[in-house]
């Protein structure tokens, strides 16, 4: 097994072709992320790591199946296998430590969006609660909260965020409460991340605060890209103007070295 420098990136990007991921895109175009292969000059098999997610593609490979860095110590790793055998492998490692679920992916148009829509979705965010753009401030409160801090994870700094990123956040009595967020950035795109804190949920802000974000992007020529880990959010992002794309396999893999 060998780790795959940005500069090799491009011998394993054959072996993710067909993949509609925007994290493997971030990833084989050397924004973000980490990867391994069973060889570096001609490679068969190849796993991309970024955030809390592996993705797995090519001949199906156990050492790379086992591969979880020591400094990756999310709780729950989340595995998207390639194939069924990449599957099989999966579980038969980790048995009783995964469990098995269903994402929702979302088709990647550019004409689905009705921006009078969305504005009106922003507007009709009640009067005690503020939609702001995140500065270096919000930035250092994201990632201080358990509940907030995948919006700007895959950040090393503000300053990276600042030059790469996009996002909102809805404050209330000054507070964060509501989140959308690049979760990772790639070639004039970005992936969206949503958190609402639990005692604000269902109150519209993630509606409104996704939709401030869609705006911003179109408005600078990015792709805002939306995956969906529960129907929840596969609700919303109907909502905001996305279509339905497929569902796919992702196990959450229990980390024992979190």
């Amino acid at each position: 097994m060998y780790s795959i420098t940005k500069q090799d990136m491009h011998k394993i990007a054959p072996i993710f072709n067909g993949w509609n991921k925007t994290m493997i895109w971030s990833c084989l175009q050397g924004y973000m992320g980490n990867a391994w292969a069973d060889d570096i000059q001609n490679p068969k098999s190849a796993q991309i790591i970024i955030g809390d997610f592996y993705f797995f593609a090519g001949v199906p490979n156990l050492e790379l199946v086992k591969n979880i860095p020591d400094n990756y110590t999310s709780p729950c790793i989340l595995m998207i296998p390639g194939s069924d055998e990449w599957e099989i492998l999966i579980e038969e490692e980790y048995k009783d430590n995964c469990n098995k679920f269903m994402r929702y992916s979302f088709k990647k148009e550019l004409d689905v969006f009705d921006a009078q829509k969305l504005k009106t979705y922003v507007s009709s965010l009640p009067e005690e609660y503020i939609i702001q753009k995140i500065d270096e401030e919000h930035f250092n409160n994201i990632r201080m909260e358990q509940w907030s801090k995948d919006l700007c994870s895959q950040f090393s700094s503000y300053r990276h965020y600042e030059r790469l990123g996009q996002g909102f956040v809805v404050t209330h009595n000054s507070n964060i409460v509501c989140g959308a967020s690049s979760y990772t950035v790639y070639d004039k795109g970005i992936e969206i991340e949503i958190d609402t804190k639990e005692e604000y949920r269902r109150k519209g802000l993630a509606l409104a605060c996704a939709s401030k974000l869609i705006l911003e992007c179109l408005n600078n020529g990015i792709y805002p890209s939306w995956d969906s880990a529960n129907r929840a959010s596969a609700e919303l992002a109907a909502k905001l103007g996305y279509h339905f794309e497929s569902e796919y396999v992702t196990y959450c893999v229990t980390n024992s070295k979190h």
